[in-house]
């Protein structure tokens, strides 16, 4: 019960892209009613803004703190300030910490708006570099091994680098462990994805898969066709001439 919305734009297209997701969302998802497995603190729950090309750092907060007092000033949600845009910066689970369910008592009051909206809860605003959103799903419905993995391999309990990791039911007799992976340079996929089936191994659990949420930088699958190759792809025509095979 979770989707995820990559776009790329103009700050004026952004800006109105952002806010008309958010009416939306406001006018069709019940945060009362609803149930699913990832944490959230919103029916509009994480809105990252992300610079490319000229825009800067300095670019996206901006638009971001607009966003947020426009979602606020339209549709009386609220939102809190993750990332570049809080000051000071702030990572995105502290903002989430509580839940949904916990916004009516939490001591901090959002960055933009007061009480949260009673359907649609707040909104976590923020700004930070590309990440890769990666899962890998395990042939198993026992969430604990998902779980221990996560915490294994997480930066928080001394794991890898940049990596912050979930267990999560998929509901459909296997489990995941659900990735954010903040420099795929310290951290490549193939390296995160070795990791995670080799622990799933050791419990006798395999692993039936992975699969990417959003867009990913084209460097880091660069560096996981060159591990898999065992050289440089770019020096092979790879993607040169992936991009002339037709449909069929």
């Amino acid at each position: 019960n979770r989707s995820v919305f990559t776009f790329f734009g103009t700050r004026t297209t952004i800006f109105d892209a952002v806010v008309a997701l958010a009416t939306v969302v406001r006018e069709r998802v019940d945060l009362r009613v609803h149930r699913g497995a990832h944490p959230r603190i919103g029916a509009l729950d994480v809105v990252p803004f992300v610079p490319f090309g000229s825009a800067t750092e300095r670019d996206a907060i901006e638009l971001a703190r607009a966003a947020a007092l426009a979602i606020w000033q339209r549709l009386r949600v609220p939102s809190y300030y993750y990332g570049a845009a809080a000051d000071p910066p702030r990572a995105l689970p502290a903002v989430r910490a509580g839940g949904f369910e916990g916004l009516a008592t939490r001591a901090d009051p959002p960055d933009v708006g007061d009480a949260a909206h009673a359907s649609a809860g707040a909104i976590a605003i923020g700004v930070r570099a590309p990440l890769v959103a990666f899962n890998v799903v395990l042939a198993t419905d026992d969430l604990a091994v998902a779980r221990s993995i996560a915490r294994t391999i997480r930066e928080r309990d001394g794991g890898m680098r940049t990596l912050r990791a979930l267990g999560i039911p998929l509901g459909d007799g296997r489990v995941q462990v659900s990735c954010n992976i903040t420099d795929h340079a310290a951290t490549p996929l193939h390296h995160v994805f070795g990791t995670i089936r080799a622990l799933a191994a050791r419990t006798g659990v395999t692993t039936e898969g992975s699969e990417l949420i959003g867009l990913v930088p084209r460097a880091a699958l660069e560096a996981v066709a060159a591990s898999a190759l065992g050289g440089d792809p770019r020096k092979c025509g790879v993607w040169e001439e992936a991009a002339e095979v037709p449909d069929s």
